[in-house]
């Protein structure tokens, strides 16, 4: 039997567990994730995160290192939510600072601390300069081709316009995820206009399915939004589990969001 040490934390409800990396057991990790992950047969999360603290050996300086697995226990590049959960993570083991340097696959990553009330923190994080990579592209569909905006954040995303979501927008999530234009897969954000600093998003990520919110998801639908015309920022961004807010300064998007830690324990496994 192994066991794996787990601090779960969710930002906007879109939730991970966090392991220090030198704590996580020798073996397929993929697998672990997949068992950890799982919502009835193991704690349940939509990814686990592996944490080592401080700058790697000859890399630029930063608080600390993550990597990433899906709920499937595929890896991804960044998790905006995760991120935050992760500087959370690291103030909880005794970081002071109120900027967290935090390196992901996408990069190191700035987070400003807005709020700590007790378990419950605020971060601004800069999420960086999004990079469309088609604003108007018609991807064939079962159904029909979809009008939809590709985008990459530090990961793939694809923003998908629509004016309700009275539809089935999880099985064209699902469809659009693992659809032959994107070999590697791609996370998809169904986007609502919602007023001229709004927009309301529903979120099918890749690797974990629908979750509640998503802060690559809300940078990618921030920059479809703007490249459309149908909002300007500053911008809310609504998502199931309540408002993101997003800031652009020179190019880039500033995404603020909470993290809450709200449990400890071990995992056996």
């Amino acid at each position: 039997m192994m066991t794996i040490p787990f601090t779960k934390a969710h930002g906007a409800h879109n939730d991970f567990l966090l392991t220090w990396a030198a704590e996580a057991p020798a073996g397929d990790r993929a697998e672990m994730a997949r068992a950890i992950c799982d919502r009835h047969a193991g704690v349940g999360a939509d990814g686990w995160i592996l944490v080592t603290p401080g700058a790697m050996p000859g890399a630029a300086e930063c608080d600390g290192s993550i990597e990433l697995y899906n709920s499937d226990g595929s890896t991804a590049e960044l998790s905006g939510n995760g991120t935050r959960c992760a500087a959370a993570f690291l103030l909880r083991h005794g970081l002071r600072t109120d900027v967290v340097r935090v390196r992901t696959g996408a990069g190191i990553k700035n987070l400003r601390l807005l709020k700590h009330d007790g378990l419950t923190l605020e971060f601004e994080m800069e999420m960086g300069i999004p990079e469309i990579r088609a604003a108007r592209f018609d991807l064939p569909l079962a159904a029909g081709a979809r009008d939809v905006t590709l985008i990459w954040v530090g990961n793939p995303q694809c923003a998908v316009p629509v004016e309700n979501f009275d539809f089935d927008w999880r099985a064209m999530g699902t469809e659009i995820e693992s659809h032959p234009h994107f070999p590697n897969r791609t996370n998809v954000s169904f986007v609502k206009p919602a007023g001229e600093h709004s927009i309301e998003v529903r979120f099918y990520e890749r690797g974990a399915g629908e979750t509640m919110s998503s802060g690559t998801g809300s940078t990618g639908a921030v920059a479809a939004a703007m490249s459309r015309g149908v909002a300007v920022p500053p911008m809310e961004v609504l998502t199931p589990a309540g408002a993101l807010h997003a800031g652009v300064k020179d190019g880039s998007v500033f995404l603020t969001g909470p993290a809450v830690l709200v449990a400890e324990g071990l995992f056996l496994l």
